[in-house]
């Protein structure tokens, strides 16, 4: 007796015909129930995933749903032995290929991989489907491959005109005012993500990564300020009394400034603080109880005016599986650096 009998193994077989486009679907249904339970399948979810093959492209996003709804329906008072037999029978051969791919879609987690877990559900199909060894491993890698370029275009897609590639082949972002350009600090491998409005521009990937640049023309009656007050009381006023009020402490209660300084050496004067901001770190941690809570972190923000622009350049850092963190000046002066080494591979213009 395996863990699968009761699909593979069983001798029912529904009274309900399919066709093989809905044989297809049928094998991501009894994919997604084999380790799970019916009331855990999202039927819009599994046929917006079966839209994208060539197999249903005569087919509506809605269409497909249905399709999906019926094919759990047979599960639920057929059994989902019965609902694999059937759509076994019913694949055309020319089409079979497609069955073991949407079985393995619906397998790949996160790290677009087969778990262990499920490795031998997935031998057990390609057994019942009579696919060759080589067969079936050519599948899931054109399936893994597939979803690596879908996220790449997404990647680079997400800015349109703003991501351009330099001689050397690197990635720029380029900001739609023209006035800088950087080299992209997070990969679409690891969930790299550019998010861009107005005067802001963020980068993050699923590691924790975060570099945001925020930058604003500075108009001719704040210039009047700045010669009144000082640029050191100007930049500090920026950031404690407005940004991080307004764009940190009103999202993140509890967070608050711990460290300030003034470097007058860096970027013809710059004012660096570090903000504690207890669960605000932009990534969360699964709890035992299913639900996400957002993990502790550090922000660090320099603010600094070049070639009449005021920029604020942030990174974070999240604490990881009751990670610590250190003594609040090595903290400050790391975030600091990330921010420096950052701010030196912006070209202004």
């Amino acid at each position: 007796m395996t863990k699968y009998d009761r699909i593979f193994n069983s001798p029912d077989a529904s009274e309900e015909s399919l066709s093989p486009e809905e044989a297809v679907a049928a094998i991501a249904v009894v994919t997604t129930i084999a380790d799970s339970s019916l009331e855990e399948v999202d039927a819009e979810i599994l046929g917006s995933i079966l839209w994208d093959f060539e197999v249903f492209e005569e087919y509506s996003e809605d269409e497909i749903t249905e399709i999906v709804d019926r094919l759990i329906s047979i599960a639920e008072n057929e059994g989902i032995g019965s609902l694999f037999n059937t759509a076994r029978e019913s694949l055309s051969d020319d089409i079979v290929l497609d069955a073991f791919a949407a079985g393995v879609i619906i397998l790949l987690d996160d790290e677009l991989a087969i778990p262990s877990k499920k490795q031998p559900y997935l031998q057990q199909l390609q057994v019942a489907l009579d696919l060759e060894d080589e067969e079936a491993e050519e599948i899931v890698q054109e399936v893994i491959a597939a979803f690596q370029e879908a996220e790449n275009e997404e990647f680079v897609d997400d800015e349109d005109d703003t991501v351009v590639v330099d001689e050397y082949g690197e990635q720029l972002y380029e900001s739609p005012l023209g006035n800088f350009t950087v080299p992209i600090p997070v990969q679409s491998q690891q969930g790299g993500r550019i998010q861009s409005q107005e005067g802001v521009v963020g980068f993050s990937d699923d590691f924790g990564t975060l570099f945001r640049i925020d930058y604003y023309p500075v108009p001719p009656e704040q210039v009047e300020e700045i010669e009144s007050i000082g640029k050191i009381a100007y930049l500090q006023a920026i950031l404690v009394e407005k940004y991080v009020p307004q764009a940190i402490s009103a999202n993140i209660p509890g967070a608050q400034i711990k460290h300030s300084e003034y470097l007058e050496d860096t970027l013809t004067g710059a004012y660096f603080v570090l903000v504690d901001m207890p669960k605000g770190s932009t990534i969360s941690k699964q709890e035992n109880n299913g639900n996400a809570t957002r993990l502790d972190a550090y922000r660090g923000l320099l603010t600094f005016i070049n070639a009449e622009f005021l920029y604020i350049v942030s990174n974070q850092r999240s604490f990881f599986n009751g990670e610590t963190p250190s003594s609040l000046k090595t903290e400050a002066e790391s975030i600091k650096d990330k921010i420096l080494n950052f701010v030196e591979t912006i070209e202004f213009t």
